[in-house]
């Protein structure tokens, strides 16, 4: 069949080439490029076409039997995982040291790819995971018609009922054995402090989501904080803290300085940067969700020298909005005015963005302020890698960078990268 033909269920056997960023590798079938699941590098495989057709520029496909494995793969530890299944986990046929080298090679890609950079990394576990489950602390569960919950199929809003979720630490997962009518979905929360917390959605209206307490416990931090159930928090038990010290090593703070905290949820980062400051120095963090914002004022009280604003951070900056994505006229939001608290300059600064990335127009703002050093905290490597290239532009060489494997089993990889301008 030549590669034109391809349609949805055909199979072909193919030669699996490198990965790509997004769970996947690449195959090529009479010209056809395809984004094969379910592969390692270098097997040969029968792929099956789960999505595209004549004119499109890639087709996707499932291995759905391995012909000649490669080393590193293993049998799925999850029944649930494999060909037209959960979606939730790209890479549970694969050894945990074989993840970390397919993500490693993601990062590399996707630096020399956008950033034009020959990047020295390798990507790391996170402190206390010793085999890459049941890790995960905070998971949405589907629920389906009959109140059973589950996991979607992948790039599917099918629902397959689970009993088990072998990523999920054990109070989530217990969550599983329960019955949700009525509900689309449920949040499962497993906190640092206190039992599990399952919050059903959606919401009802006028019933406040609880509140639940983690912890950090790093070099740099050893505190508390107070976070929303359905707030933003690391998933990943040990994530936080190694962030936080991976952060705080590229900007090695110093007391009396001025640092802004970009994107600062809840103030972790704020709260080990006001530490290593002090009381003569200056933190500022900008946050949009409301939430977040009055959590942050709360857990920062003991450091009067904080300046928690809620804001978005490119109205912080009076720089126009991101075009808006969709249908309809791409049109940049009109800038808004510079935030009164905004500083003219900074010795740090910190971003812990979106999975879209800052964008050049907040990096332009950030460069102006003139900062010795900034830490960029990032869940996606190939927005790190735009971003990477806009502060070159601006004086700025990447200095630092390390990458965490907080997401075993998946191809999601957490980086945190130093900048410092250029001598």
């Amino acid at each position: 069949m030549s590669g034109s033909e391809l349609a949805v269920g055909d199979e072909v056997v193919v030669d699996v080439g490198p990965v790509a960023h997004g769970g996947h590798c690449i195959a090529r079938h009479e010209g056809r490029v395809l984004f094969v699941r379910h592969t390692l590098p270098g097997e040969r495989v029968r792929a099956r076409i789960t999505e595209g057709g004549a004119g499109d520029r890639f087709l996707r496909a499932d291995a759905v039997a391995v012909e000649g494995a490669a080393p590193g793969r293993v049998s799925a530890p999850c029944p649930y995982a494999g060909p037209g299944r959960c979606g939730g986990c790209d890479f549970q046929h694969a050894d945990l040291a074989t993840q970390r080298d397919l993500k490693t090679a993601v990062v590399r890609e996707q630096f020399a790819r956008l950033a034009r950079l020959d990047v020295d990394v390798t990507v790391e576990p996170v402190p206390g995971d010793a085999d890459g489950l049941r890790w995960r602390t905070r998971t949405e569960f589907a629920v389906d018609a009959d109140g059973r919950p589950g996991m979607r199929l992948h790039r599917s809003h099918a629902i397959l009922p689970v009993d088990d979720c072998l990523i999920a630490a054990p109070p989530v997962a217990a969550a599983l054995s329960g019955r949700y009518a009525g509900c689309s979905a449920i949040d499962v929360v497993a906190p640092s402090v206190g039992g599990a917390v399952v919050v059903e959605l959606p919401l009802v209206p006028g019933k406040s989501v609880p509140s639940v307490v983690e912890s950090v416990r790093s070099a740099r931090l050893d505190r508390e904080f107070t976070v929303s159930a359905r707030g933003f928090w690391q998933v990943h038990p040990g994530a936080a803290s190694a962030f936080v010290d991976a952060a705080l090593d590229v900007l090695d703070p110093r007391p009396g300085e001025t640092a802004l905290d970009l994107y600062s949820g809840v103030g972790v980062f704020t709260a080990a940067l006001a530490q290593a400051v002090g009381e003569r120095g200056r933190v500022v963090a900008v946050e949009a969700d409301e939430e977040a914002s009055t959590h942050a004022k709360a857990n920062l009280t003991a450091y009067p020298w904080t300046v928690p604003v809620r804001a978005r951070v490119d109205d912080f900056f009076g720089v126009a909005r991101p075009k808006r994505r969709g249908p309809g006229p791409r049109r940049a939001g009109k800038p808004a005015a510079r935030h009164p608290l905004a500083p003219p300059s900074a010795d740090l600064v910190l971003l812990d963005p979106p999975r879209t990335g800052a964008g050049r127009e907040v990096l332009v703002a950030v460069a102006a302020l003139r900062p010795r050093a900034i830490a960029y905290v990032a869940c996606d490597p190939a927005a790190l890698a735009r971003d990477t290239t806009y502060l070159r532009e601006l004086g700025y060489e990447l200095s630092d960078l390390r990458a965490f494997d907080a997401f075993p089993m998946t191809h999601h990889v957490e980086c945190v990268a130093g900048f410092a301008t250029v001598v």
